[in-house]
């Protein structure tokens, strides 16, 4: 038995940020990993989806060009081993660049599946180091990630059925595509495949896409993903699928009782993530999951257990937390300096950033207009579709800003953007909400034109009563 002082299972996002920090505060740190750090956000999601969605704006660009800008340009064809080599590149230079930085900060990469001995202790099962065992002085932190979910019945063959985690390995480019679920995944796949030339079909059981968004948001996000082509179907669940030589057949029920029959030549899930603690040895410390299978935190100023010494960041955790990158990062920072003795601010997830990065794009932090009335909140609202300026009018995709603030000058509670590149106009938001800004702060402060982002800013000055172009 070796000792430590903290040991993070799992070197996804939310691990390697974990181990990262504690061994910068002076901490010696075992990271524990049985595939590859970086996990499935720079493996199999966040990081070559992202790449492939780069190239899809690419190759929507050749049209646009074309067909808008009188640019006489035309897609020959796409060459996908060389499209997915760029893509692998991105991946493994990530890889690589992370595998430096633990290295550069003492942390000791053990390969293999670890799982819980005790409060403090583990062992490694399987992998390179099997059979080693490690104990912790400070802590223990989960950060064993979490995998797509499939549905009773349909199950995933990489090739006809395929999830989020295999979708864009999957032999080739469909020509047609029924994608299951309009959360933030199934948009950006179905955006994609569309982009790639794909007949696309987006099924959402709820009564809108991005259910979880403001209405708004729903709204104009479909408009735009109508009029690419894309066949959304909300309200609609599938009642069953059979896959035969071809492709897919299925059958949805709409929310009237109908029934509709779609034929494709792949089939993508995308209903959710499930939190993973397979093999973990959660009993053996302690510890127990939620009816959802979650790892609840006792305290989430400090994301501990019910048992001291236990921490969870990621997937594991229920909401609050998002199950985003970006917020596992965070959650991250937090256990690790709460392990080196300091005191953080706990995360606050009202002003994480959210993003889809479909085309159109989605991007929101903060509240809901429904979120914020349902909280008791007297609530101003202000929007500005995109077309009412410059810029929005040469991108020529629509799309809306959406501020939601208390009533009366009052701190700004959420803001949404839908149309092109606003994922990178989200930050100011973030900042303004984070912050408990009101929309005179934000309005004192000069956004440049021509840009999107002075849809924003003029969203704010009319909010502080300075409206400018709009009426």
């Amino acid at each position: 038995m070796r000792e430590t002082d903290v040991i993070v299972i799992g070197g996804g996002t939310g691990g390697y940020s974990t181990a990262l920090r504690a061994a910068a505060l002076g901490l010696g740190v075992v990271l524990a990993e049985r595939d590859l750090v970086g996990g499935t956000c720079l493996h199999r999601g966040c990081i070559p989806s992202k790449a492939m969605l780069h190239a899809a704006e690419l190759v929507d660009g050749i049209a646009e060009a074309r067909e808008r800008w009188g640019v006489k340009a035309t897609l020959e064809s796409v060459d996908w081993s060389a499209l997915t080599a760029t893509r692998d590149d991105i991946v493994s230079r990530n890889h690589r660049g992370v595998e430096g930085h633990l290295a550069h900060a003492g942390v000791r990469v053990v390969r293999g599946s670890a799982s819980l001995t005790g409060a403090r202790s583990i062992r490694i099962d399987s992998g390179a180091d099997a059979g080693a065992q490690w104990t912790a002085r400070r802590g223990v932190v989960l950060a064993t990630g979490s995998r797509p979910r499939t549905l009773p019945g349909l199950e995933p063959d990489g090739v006809r059925v395929v999830t989020s985690d295999d979708a864009l390995f999957a032999p080739g480019l469909p020509g047609s595509v029924l994608v299951l679920g309009g959360g933030a995944i199934g948009v950006e796949y179905a955006s994609l495949h569309r982009s790639m030339g794909a007949e696309v079909t987006l099924v959402e059981a709820a009564d809108r896409l991005l259910p979880l968004e403001d209405t708004d948001v729903s709204r104009y996000l479909t408009r735009g993903l109508k009029k690419r082509g894309i066949d959304v179907r909300a309200g609609a669940r599938l009642e069953e699928a059979a896959v035969h030589e071809g492709g897919v057949r299925a059958t949805l029920r709409t929310a009237k009782g109908g029934v509709h029959t779609v034929e494709a030549e792949r089939l993508l899930v995308a209903v959710g993530r499930a939190p993973v603690t397979d093999g973990l040895g959660l009993a053996a410390a302690g510890l127990a999951r939620d009816a959802r299978g979650f790892v609840p935190p006792a305290d989430w100023s400090r994301l501990e257990t019910a048992v001291p010494g236990i921490h969870v960041v990621g997937d594991l955790l229920p909401p609050p937390s998002l199950g985003l990158a970006h917020a596992s990062f965070a959650e991250g920072l937090l256990v690790a300096e709460t392990l080196g003795g300091r005191a953080p601010r706990p995360v606050d997830y009202a002003a994480v950033p959210r993003v889809t990065y479909s085309s159109p794009q989605t991007a929101s932090v903060g509240l809901t207009e429904a979120g914020a009335r349902e909280r008791g909140f007297d609530v101003e609202v202000n929007s500005m579709p995109l077309t009412a300026i410059a810029k929005g009018m040469v991108h020529g995709q629509g799309g809306v800003v959406k501020a939601v603030a208390e009533k009366g000058g009052g701190r700004l509670l959420g803001v949404h953007l839908v149309g092109p590149h606003v994922s990178e106009m989200i930050a100011e938001s973030q900042l303004a909400v984070g912050w408990d800004a009101e929309a005179t702060d934000v309005a004192e402060h000069i956004h440049p034109h021509p840009t999107l982002s002075e849809a924003v800013g003029e969203v704010m000055l009319s909010l502080a009563g300075r409206g400018l172009h709009q009426v």
